[in-house]
């Protein structure tokens, strides 16, 4: 067994700078995590970096299965791939599991499918 293996990496150890709730959506860098727990500020708690999850979605985006979606951080949901980033959205880093068309809420998301853009 290589003996510089350290884990998975589907989970991250993360200092909240800010209260976070379970399930909130967390930036870490050009990446996108899922909060698993609650965590206070200054607290570390677990961020799931892989996977597919349940997120909010901007209510109007018309987003197709398999399409690069845009983590809105001003409306706390993602956005389809047209959407023009504003300072601090995250582009590029994550995949819609499915399709969702305008008036759908929430779309299942997979994290990290690629290397985000933050604006």
């Amino acid at each position: 067994m290589a003996s510089n293996f350290v884990e998975n990496g589907d989970n991250l150890l993360y200092t909240a700078t800010a209260a976070i709730s379970a399930d909130d959506v967390v930036v870490v860098g050009q990446q996108i995590g899922i909060a698993m727990v609650d965590i206070a500020n200054t607290e570390t708690g677990t961020v799931a970096m892989e996977g597919v999850f349940t997120v909010p979605k901007v209510s109007a985006a018309v987003i197709a299965q398999g399409e690069a979606v845009l983590w809105d951080s001003s409306a706390g949901a993602f956005d389809d791939n047209l959407a023009v980033a504003a300072a601090g959205d995250v582009s590029n880093a994550c995949t819609a599991w499915e399709a969702a068309g305008n008036g759908v809420t929430t779309i299942k998301i997979k994290l990290n499918t690629g290397k985000g853009t933050v604006a």
